[in-house]
């Protein structure tokens, strides 16, 4: 199966530079590209891509809410772009704020743009195949950075936390620590394939879309605090 990417960059030379790179594997084939965010929304709904690379800061609309019309976690200025793209953010810097908001937005993970090119061909087929990039422990680090945001230890926990069995919890808890499914099948002394289906499980309850979001819904909850071990 052929994996479609859009590259959404404001810099020609580093669309250019991604194209190259990507269009020499045999299972990924660039569809379209676009200098901003609002082209990036309007070539999602007409091309149907399973991957938008997606630069954080354009002109005209940024790629936070690029992402956010993208993945269909806003309504401003006209529906969701139809479809299952998944969003896959490019950024400067590894501590740029705005990949926290990426993240809320419905990016599926975030990479450097300095990548070499076979961690970024491994990042869109990880994202095309319907995971999150591995980076939940980079979202952590991050949420840390703005702990300032979440809730206080006072406030209440969502009721949308009650849906979830007890050990659907204590799943969610590890995998917003950054833990893999082997390292908290591990941890729980049960099979990987028990952990993957409590994950399923976790992000069909809470309408999430992958462990990216339900690492960044474990803080916004307060069921994770930053820092906490």
């Amino acid at each position: 199966m052929t994996i479609r990417v859009i590259l959404v960059d404001d810099q020609p030379l580093l669309r250019t530079g991604f194209r190259m790179i990507l269009e020499a594997e045999p299972d990924i084939a660039v569809v379209g590209e676009a200098a901003d965010g609002l082209q990036a929304v309007e070539l999602v709904r007409t091309l149907q891509p399973d991957v938008v690379l997606m630069d954080i800061r354009m002109p005209r609309m940024d790629g936070v809410e690029a992402t956010r019309r993208i993945a269909g976690t806003g309504q401003a200025g006209g529906p969701p772009a139809a479809g299952t793209a998944r969003v896959l953010v490019l950024t400067t810097f590894d501590l740029d704020e705005y990949v926290v908001e990426a993240l809320r937005a419905g990016a599926s993970g975030f990479l450097l743009k300095d990548v070499p090119a076979d961690d970024l061909i491994a990042a869109i087929r990880v994202i095309a195949d319907g995971d999150a990039l591995l980076a939940p422990s980079i979202t952590r680090r991050l949420l840390d950075m703005y702990a300032a945001r979440l809730p206080a230890a006072e406030d209440p926990t969502p009721d949308t936390l009650a849906m979830l069995t007890e050990r659907e919890v204590e799943v969610l808890r590890l995998v917003a620590r950054g833990m893999s499914n082997a390292e908290i099948a591990a941890e729980l002394f049960v099979s990987e394939t028990t952990v993957k289906t409590h994950v399923g499980h976790v992000l069909t309850k809470l309408g999430l879309r992958d462990r990216v979001q339900a690492a960044v819904y474990a803080y916004e909850s307060g069921l994770v605090r930053p820092g906490a071990l």
